[in-house]
């Protein structure tokens, strides 16, 4: 996955700072020597990369790092800033025009995967912005691109203007954005031709469709798997184009990450949103701070809110935090719960996501097989009704007989139905705000220490608080009532 020898290198090189009560020049040096590495390997451009390690050595030095308190963390807090500094500091929403339609043109390479993130954005803009979308197929020579784009306008039920292939794609432009004013649809997205390398003739056309619809967005679709391929094609488009974002795609691949730490400070144009998955909802905006907290291990407690938040029924969000209240959390809530997990992605990456985890020793060889909770559904659709309400009532002759119907051997049926016991009595101490048995599981998974434990921590007491509040807001309606 993305950033992840990045992430074990740079863990390394700072797991030898932790501890020392002080830290010299020579310590620090060969910090940096093993960070410099490690972002070459990762295939961050040269000049990003002696740029940070120069500005993170003087910020080092400059403000007695070395002979304050703590002075690992305060090194793990610079590099963590400049690190967010390189990739843009902040978030940069969608330009937007004062009246509709929005014009977003998408340009890229073929095989980065423009044809499908303009479904993936268009899909986007409905959910979050109630949008109409129109989509104009503009490659008209890419054999079938025209018939890729209406199966994705057909997956995410968004219209396509398409005249075809023997027209010019600076009219299908104009024609396009007509039928949108006529329609009322608020954007566009134009999916231009691709080429297999920058050249001429792909430019000029390009510059003469942007002269003429003027868009507001021009968004360079970025395969990140290409490393510093992908850099040379950014600097080559915004030189003809002035670019204003780039999406990176296939962030989820096999892929060292060096393209999303260079782009920005090569081009100087954001990143705006990632592509992180095969499914049209898996686009991302693309959030500098939280990506650095990821590359440094310290998970990414916002976005696996925010995904949950996303993906999650809030009425059967609401009904669960009742039953656990009541300690009523059943095998049947247990499946539902899977579920739930399951459209949020694949479980190592939102694994990564909570402090600590990234790189944690106890999970470093634990593989994340979906497999694994298709066979724990089997284990309870093997149980009968009565045995899903009430867990107590499976004494050892109905565990055999569940292992038998569920394919499972009788080791993992008791495992999965002591794991789920010690599982509701801990959201059950959480749901009263006992933070101790979250902290005692943190502490034995090796959560609990350095600056991902604190952060694991603090958020535990913060989702605490705010059930809580949640609690008190209920029990104020009731008595209104």
């Amino acid at each position: 996955m993305a950033f992840e020898g990045l992430t074990e290198r740079i863990q390394n090189a700072m797991r030898k700072l932790r501890g020392k009560g002080k830290i010299s020049e020579s310590d620090l040096r060969e910090t940096m020597r093993e960070i410099r590495l490690a972002l070459l390997e990762a295939d961050v451009n040269f000049t990003v990369v002696r740029d940070f390690v120069k500005t993170v050595s003087d910020r080092a030095k400059g403000a007695d790092v070395l002979q304050g308190l703590n002075p690992s963390q305060q090194i793990i807090k610079i590099v963590n800033e400049e690190l967010t500094k390189m990739m843009g500091e902040s978030e940069v929403p969608l330009n937007k025009s004062p009246k509709i339609p929005t014009i977003i043109m998408m340009a890229g390479l073929q095989g980065a995967g423009k044809t499908t993130t303009v479904g993936k954005l268009a899909l986007k803009l409905k959910k979050e912005q109630n949008a109409r979308p129109l989509l104009i197929a503009d490659d008209i020579y890419r054999p079938a691109a025209i018939d890729q784009l209406q199966r994705v306008g057909e997956q995410v039920d968004v219209p396509v203007f398409s005249m075809g292939t023997d027209a010019d794609p600076v009219d299908i432009a104009k024609k396009g954005l007509e039928q949108a004013l006529e329609n009322h649809n608020d954007y566009v997205l134009i999916d231009t031709a691709g080429r297999l390398q920058i050249d001429e003739t792909l430019m000029q056309e390009l510059a003469d469709i942007k002269s003429a619809v003027n868009p507001d967005e021009i968004l360079l679709v970025v395969d990140s798997m290409t490393g510093q391929n992908a850099v040379a094609t950014a600097d080559g488009f915004n030189k003809t184009l002035d670019i204003t974002g780039v999406v990176l795609t296939k962030l989820d691949g096999d892929t060292r990450g060096g393209a999303a730490l260079s782009i920005r400070a090569v081009t100087d144009k954001p990143i705006k949103f990632v592509g992180q998955g095969e499914k049209m909802s898996d686009l991302d905006v693309f959030y500098p701070d939280r990506m650095a907290s990821r590359i440094l291990g310290m998970g990414d407690m916002l976005s696996l809110i925010e995904k949950t938040q996303q993906d999650y029924d809030q009425k059967q969000a609401e009904e669960l935090s009742e039953k656990i209240k009541e300690n009523t959390f059943d095998f049947n809530d247990f499946v539902d719960q899977l579920d739930q997990v399951q459209k949020m992605g694949p479980l190592d990456e939102i694994m990564k996501m909570i402090p600590g985890m990234a790189n944690n020793p106890a999970l470093k060889n634990v593989q994340m097989d979906p497999k694994d909770l298709d066979h724990l559904k089997a284990i309870v659709f093997s149980m009968t009704e009565q045995e899903r309400e009430n867990p107590d009532v499976l004494n050892p002759s109905r565990r055999r007989r569940i292992s038998r119907g569920s394919g499972r051997p009788i080791q993992e049926v008791n495992r999965m139905i002591k794991q789920f016991g010690q599982m509701k009595d801990m959201m059950n101490k959480v749901s009263k705000g006992n933070m101790s048995g979250m902290e005692n599981m943190m502490n034995a998974t090796g959560m609990g220490g350095g600056m991902g434990g604190k952060l694991s921590k603090i958020a535990m007491k913060q989702m605490s608080r705010k059930m809580h509040k949640n609690k008190k807001k209920r029990l104020k309606k009731k008595r209104k009532k």
